[in-house]
């Protein structure tokens, strides 16, 4: 399998891409959740260059409409921060998973127990491919309403809620801490149990299977279609992009990003409200003409 796990560097002559994987929310998606007119143009592109593009994305598969119409090709995106890699050509409400890396339940249980002893007050939810369900006390922050609300130790268990369905990963929300902190906190007490990500500028976290993230899922699909990390680049802001970054030939850090982005990136563009992206595409396919 494709490693996930490179360090970033700044390629001396740059490889002609062959695939572009780009996050959505503060990166795509302008702060209003749309996609920008020059956005779209420069996404068909692309496409119509045979560079194929994928959205790598923390969004659970029933918030892709916003770019459902955006698809091309293939289809795919990767969704859940790389828990699901779902086909959206069927449109809203009508996405197929074609592949599914679950949080086994016992992990999501042991992610519970200890998060809860090092930072008590933390509260949780639960996506699963289909539901979601939060706990009483978990802030109502999210696009939909709760399937169910009880304890995640319930909402986990073998007989619980949709105990037939995978489970994508868990939030898990704390009402004081620093994010940054927070995450440093559960990656510590959860250890190799679950990866632990973030992309929200609030304490919320996303919990996924072990060596889960969207760096391992893209190199998997990328795998598949005999397409080197050389060949990839990669677009993102916020910490559960850094994996990602770093394995892609190419890397843009947005001009609103993460410190640790900017880090981790091998290159910069301009912020998602001043099509960042699409100002990268546009280069790139001058070159390659």
């Amino acid at each position: 399998m494709t490693s996930a796990t490179r360090q970033p560097e700044t390629p001396t002559a740059a490889v002609p891409p062959r695939l572009i994987a780009t996050d959505l929310d503060g990166t795509l998606l302008r702060d209003d959740k749309s996609v920008s007119p020059r956005t779209v143009a420069a996404l068909a592109a692309a496409e119509e260059a045979g560079v194929e593009v994928f959205f790598v994305t923390g969004r659970p598969a029933r918030w892709m409409d916003v770019v459902s119409d955006h698809v091309h090709g293939h289809g795919l995106a990767i969704c859940g921060n790389g828990a699901a890699v779902v086909d959206l050509h069927g449109g809203p409400g009508a996405h197929r998973f074609v592949k599914v890396r679950e949080l086994a339940r016992e992990n999501a249980l042991d992610a519970v127990r200890l998060l809860r002893d090092a930072a008590p007050g933390t509260v949780y939810a639960v996506e699963q491919t289909y539901g979601f369900h939060q706990e009483p006390a978990y802030p109502n922050m999210h696009m939909e309403i709760p399937d169910l609300r009880k304890p995640a130790e319930e909402l986990l268990g073998a007989d619980g809620p949709g105990a037939d369905e995978p489970v994508l990963k868990i939030l898990a929300f704390h009402p004081t801490m620093d994010p940054d902190g927070f995450l440093t906190l559960a990656r510590l007490a959860i250890g190799d149990r679950a990866n632990v990500t973030r992309s929200s500028p609030s304490a919320l976290l996303e919990i996924s299977g072990p060596g889960v993230s969207k760096a391992s899922t893209l190199a998997l699909c990328c795998a598949e279609r005999g397409i080197s990390h050389e060949e990839v680049v990669a677009f993102g802001d916020m910490p559960n992009d850094v994996e990602m970054l770093t394995w892609a030939g190419q890397s843009y850090a947005m001009g609103n990003a993460h410190p640790d982005v900017i880090a981790a990136a091998s290159g910069r563009t301009v912020a998602n409200n001043d099509d960042g992206v699409a100002v990268v595409i546009e280069r790139l396919l001058k070159q390659g003409s």
